[in-house]
Order: C-alpha cells, then sequence, then structure tokens
C-alpha cells in the first residue's frame, strides 16, 4: 500500500484597513504566501470594480437657481346650498357654467381645467339642547377646478371673470415654469460644481489628488416661494385683482464620493 501524502497546507492571506480623518485605506491582500485557494482548488472571483487600494471621500453640496414664473395655477369654483340635494347641485351646475364660460373667453385651454373636487354634503341644526338628533336643514354643493393660467398678464382679470361670472371660491394660488428641466438642469451643475471643489480643496490640504468620481446621489426640490401678494379692487375704475408672481426657485443636493490618490 502507497504511503497517503499530506494535502499542502493553504496560507490565507490578511489584509488591512488603515482609518483616519474619515477617510479609509484598504491595503491588499499579500501576495508573499500561497495564494488563498477554494474548496474545490480553484481562484476565488474577484471583482473588477474594487478599488484596493483606496481612499475616498463624502462631500455633500447644493446648487439653486431662481427663474420669474411663466404660469400660474388656481384652485376656484363654486359652492352653493340649498334645502334640497338636486336644488343644489342644479344652482351649482348653472354658475359653474358661468365659470367654464368666463375662464375659455379668457383664453384658457380646455385641457387646463380640472375638476379637482365634487362634493355634495348635508347640512345639520345641531343646536338643539334637548338630546334629539341633529335637524337636517339642507345641502351644500362644491365645484372646484384647479386651472393652469399661462398668460400671467390677464392672470388678475382672469380671475375676476370667474368671480364675476358665479364663481365664490377661491382656494389656491401657485406660480412655476412650464418646463422646468432646464433650471434644474443648472441647480445640478452648480452643486457638482460646488462639490468638486471642496473635494480639491481636501484633497489639497491633505496631500492627495482627485482620482475619480465613485458615486451621486441627487436630492431635488422645488423651493418654496414667498405667498404672491393679491389685493382685490370694486371701485368705480374696474382695476382687476393685482397679483405679484415674484421668482419661483428649484434647488438640487448631491451627495458625491470621491476616490483620492497620492
Amino acid at each position: 500500500m502507497k504511503p497517503i501524502s499530506p494535502r499542502p497546507l493553504v496560507a490565507i492571506a490578511a489584509s488591512t484597513l488603515l482609518v483616519a480623518c474619515g477617510t479609509s485605506l484598504a491595503q491588499e491582500p499579500s501576495t508573499s504566501g500561497p495564494a488563498n485557494m477554494s474548496g474545490n482548488g480553484q481562484m476565488p472571483a474577484m471583482s473588477h470594480n474594487s478599488i484596493q487600494p483606496e481612499t475616498t471621500l463624502s462631500v455633500s453640496a447644493s446648487g439653486e437657481v431662481s427663474r420669474a414664473p411663466d404660469m400660474a395655477t388656481i384652485t376656484a369654483g363654486v359652492q352653493t346650498e340649498a334645502k334640497t340635494a338636486s336644488e343644489a347641485m342644479s344652482q351649482n351646475a348653472a354658475s359653474m357654467d358661468g365659470v367654464y364660460s368666463a375662464l375659455q373667453s379668457a383664453g384658457v385651454a380646455e385641457r387646463d381645467m380640472q375638476t379637482s373636487n365634487l362634493s355634495l354634503q348635508p347640512r345639520y341644526d345641531y343646536s338643539n339642547r334637548d338630546g334629539s338628533p341633529p335637524d337636517l336643514v339642507g345641502y351644500t354643493a362644491s365645484n372646484q377646478l384647479t386651472v393652469t393660467v399661462r398668460d400671467l398678464d390677464n392672470l388678475g382679470k382672469t380671475m375676476d371673470a370667474i368671480v364675476a361670472e358665479g364663481g365664490n371660491t377661491i382656494s389656491g394660488l401657485s406660480f412655476g415654469l412650464d418646463d422646468p428641466s432646464a433650471a434644474q438642469d443648472e441647480a445640478r451643475r452648480k452643486a457638482v460644481e460646488k462639490a468638486m471643489e471642496r473635494a480639491n480643496l481636501y484633497a489639497q490640504a491633505t496631500g492627495y489628488q482627485v482620482a475619480r468620481i465613485v458615486t451621486i446621489n441627487e436630492t431635488s426640490y422645488d423651493r418654496p416661494t414667498p405667498m404672491p401678494m393679491m389685493a382685490m379692487r370694486e371701485d368705480a375704475s374696474g382695476a382687476s385683482t393685482k397679483v405679484s408672481g415674484g421668482e419661483v426657485g428649484y434647488s438640487v443636493s448631491v451627495d458625491i464620493t470621491f476616490e483620492l490618490r497620492k
């Protein structure tokens, strides 16, 4: 019988991780000893995306831009009250016809008008003090439209026309850009430029150079604008409602991880 030869010893290389000043430096495993083998005698798979050794730096920065708005969104409509549900809805429908006509006369396209709320609710009298159930006294019908106005020069006149033709509720007004993509892209460029400047500053201060970007994460949002200024006028001069749109802002924040090298 032949003697059984001992299996070759497998040396497992050690790895070292150095951490200093918020950056990490990972050294490659030593190759002075035998290669680390898997149980089936094959070399383990290596990731080509791994960076070893590497020193990374994470930087956060924001970019903001402001633009004059080119559109406004208003929420307006009609609320009516009557003793019966059918009367409340009928009166509401008649007044809404006037609102639609006013918007069309002001040049608002049908695609820019959307019903945002339609409701019919009973109204009760809770003044009974003898413990009896509340009395049903009537119904309230409400129909609200979300309207996009693209001619801001006539925004005040458009709102006045809605009221003149039967509208009795205006519950929201906001400004924006019809296509904000250009403003958002400019905010992105500003955010990345700031992040690059900071990364180069930190690299130079620590004796490194920025080698490349490892990851980028973005968060974008519309910056709140001041409440638009409105002044209702009903004097003999016939002046329309005054509305000031101000500016709308867009902001983008980025978190970028850089690889630094000596």
